[in-house]
């Protein structure tokens, strides 16, 4: 008596694994480009949103303020970058009007301007000293070891009702100092120039006075414009290389007094 039997044979059953094997690396593949495609927009969409608040912050704060300055007037006792030619160690170390490019790089901080704005009380109304309007000072500075843009506010204790608070760094925050405000995050490298009305670049080496000796360029006191290039950079999740990389550039005409 036959029996039939019905089955695969070792060549067919070959045949079948290699299908199956190509089909499923085909989806993954796709899968996986897909979801890398995604991972990069989506971080070139964080990028973009940091470029644009970053941009509107800055130019806002900055550009309603009564000018740039050299050093902080009002003491900070939490000083990050401290003059060494003033024991204290209550006032940030002295800026110039030079232009460059500070790049994010190992710990510490790197401070970028110093800035004057009005006190103001809870009415957004000006605090004024007789006739002088007292002034609060801010400190724009990059964070290295976090990479992030980042801003100290110094609140005039002169002004009665000055709304604003001296801030902290964040691992000091208290309810009676605050964090210092993160700005921009993901923060490669910023540079910085700087124009008077006319368009011409300030740059406080352009003299030099053998007799001092030192430099006697022409400073913020003359800074009309200021630009900053913020240059971001992202490395998308779960990748190995920095994929998104982009730059904004900021430019803020300046209410000297």
């Amino acid at each position: 008596m036959s029996r039939s039997e019905s089955g695969y044979t070792i060549p067919e059953l070959l045949v079948t694994l290699i299908l199956i094997g190509l089909f499923s690396t085909l989806l993954l593949t796709f899968m996986f480009g897909y979801w890398r495609y995604g991972a990069i927009q989506e971080a070139d969409l964080d990028t973009l949103v940091t470029r644009l608040n970053a941009s509107d912050f800055l130019r806002e704060q900055i550009g309603t303020s009564s000018g740039l300055i050299m050093q902080n007037s009002i003491q900070d006792t939490n000083t990050l970058k401290p003059d060494p030619a003033i024991p204290s160690n209550l006032y940030w170390i002295p800026i110039h009007a030079i232009p460059g490019t500070a790049t994010v790089s190992g710990t510490g901080v790197t401070p970028l301007l110093y800035y004057r704005r009005y006190s103001i009380n809870s009415s957004k109304a000006i605090i004024y000293n007789g006739t002088t309007p007292y002034e609060d000072e801010y400190i724009l500075y990059i964070n290295n070891a976090n990479a992030q843009l980042m801003v100290r506010s110094l609140a005039n204790t002169g002004a009665t009702g000055n709304i604003l608070k001296t801030s902290c760094p964040p691992s000091l925050a208290t309810s009676t100092c605050p964090a210092d405000k993160v700005i921009a995050s993901n923060i490669k490298s910023i540079a910085s120039r700087y124009f008077s009305r006319t368009g011409n670049l300030i740059d406080y080496t352009s003299v030099y006075d053998s007799s001092i000796p030192g430099y006697v360029g022409p400073d913020f006191s003359v800074a009309e414009v200021v630009e900053l290039t913020l240059n971001l950079q992202k490395k998308p999740f779960l990748q190995q290389t920095q994929a998104t990389q982009n730059s904004t550039i900021i430019r803020i005409a300046l209410r000297n007094t």
